[in-house]
């Protein structure tokens, strides 16, 4: 590993002060990520700035029903919540599916959604890689790319966002909130971004991940009350049964009255840059019979948009036959 400085900080304020005045420096929280590429030479700050000790790590109800979480919320913390178990527990799920009991109890919410690719391409430095390296090229395209995406990629970079956490965040439309220090004279400035635009789409510029000014810190995630939000599933697909990314997954949450959809969430994972959320489908259930064809016909209007790769076809099945599963029980425990 290159040497590097070591900064640990205590409120926001100077923490996003070290960043403006050191550009090449990076925020650690767990370092579950960020270490791990630290030592493969893929991320090389000149500087760690240590925000594990900032005051960041409650659960908030708000006054309109809807939570605030912390951006230094550990993982076991987030998923064990009473609050979230009950009224959001997709999101419990997903976490819990996300990785090991060792890392979630160092895992923070605002590091997970940082989290960078796992494409053996971008992890490899002696491989070229547009996320990596810009202008590069992408060697997943024509090589190893069985759980790559098939949503919403491009001929620059085809890799998967690895967060379960993010999927169930997506489907229940939640709001990061973030610092920088671009106020008048360097002082914080405060500002937020819906999950639906937090990640930016691919395009020509894969290494651009998200919309986050330069500089900023992320200070929490906002859930907005989501009372359909209480009857929800995430289920996650990988290769082995412990400890192992997905290949494909889905968040889901689903509301029949009279035996019809009357709200309905759904966001899948592993299949594009981003968490994807899967809005035609949600069009084409709304209202429609709450059974296997009509779940099934949802999916089909979402994954229309697909462009698999030679050797990941499979996973358009995969998703398909998780939404008509996750759905159907989520509409049977209903109707019980």
């Amino acid at each position: 590993m290159r040497e590097f400085g070591y900064q640990r900080v205590f409120d926001v304020s100077g923490a996003v002060a070290q960043l403006a005045a050191e550009p090449g420096a990076r925020y650690l929280g767990g370092g579950t990520n960020l270490v791990d590429l630290m030592k493969t030479g893929v991320e090389r700050p000149a500087r760690l700035v240590d925000v594990s000790r900032l005051p960041l790590g409650r659960i908030e109800t708000r006054e309109d029903g809807g939570l605030h979480i912390g951006a230094t919320v550990t993982n076991s913390e987030l998923a064990a919540h009473p609050e979230v178990r009950s009224r959001y527990p997709a999101l419990t799920q997903a976490v819990l599916a996300g990785a090991s009991g060792q890392l979630r109890n160092v895992a923070t919410v605002g590091g997970n959604l940082l989290q960078r690719t796992r494409c053996g391409y971008f992890g490899d430095v002696t491989q070229p890689c547009n996320k990596r390296e810009p202008g590069s090229g992408c060697p997943a395209v024509a090589g190893e790319h069985r759980n790559h995406a098939i949503l919403g990629a491009s001929e620059h970079c085809v890799a998967v966002h690895p967060s379960d956490m993010g999927v169930a965040l997506a489907a229940f439309d939640a709001v990061v909130t973030y610092e920088t220090a671009d106020g008048p004279g360097g002082a914080p400035s405060r500002g937020e971004l819906p999950m639906a635009d937090f990640y930016l789409p691919v395009g020509s510029t894969p290494h651009v991940e998200t919309a986050l000014p330069s500089g900023a810190l992320i200070t929490g995630v906002t859930l907005p009350p989501a009372p359909v939000a209480a009857h929800s599933r995430y289920r996650k697909v990988r290769e082995r049964a412990s400890y192992a990314f997905a290949i494909g997954s889905v968040a889901a949450a689903l509301d029949v009255r009279e035996g019809s959809v009357h709200e309905v969430r759904l966001a899948f994972g592993a299949v594009a840059s981003r968490p994807w959320r899967a809005r035609e489908a949600e069009r084409v259930l709304t209202g429609a019979p709450a059974d296997a064809a009509g779940f099934a016909a949802a999916a089909d209007a979402e994954l229309a948009a697909a462009a698999p790769l030679s050797g990941n076809g499979y996973k358009v099945t995969l998703i398909r036959n998780l939404v008509v599963a996750v759905l159907t029980e989520l509409s049977e425990g209903a109707s019980r």
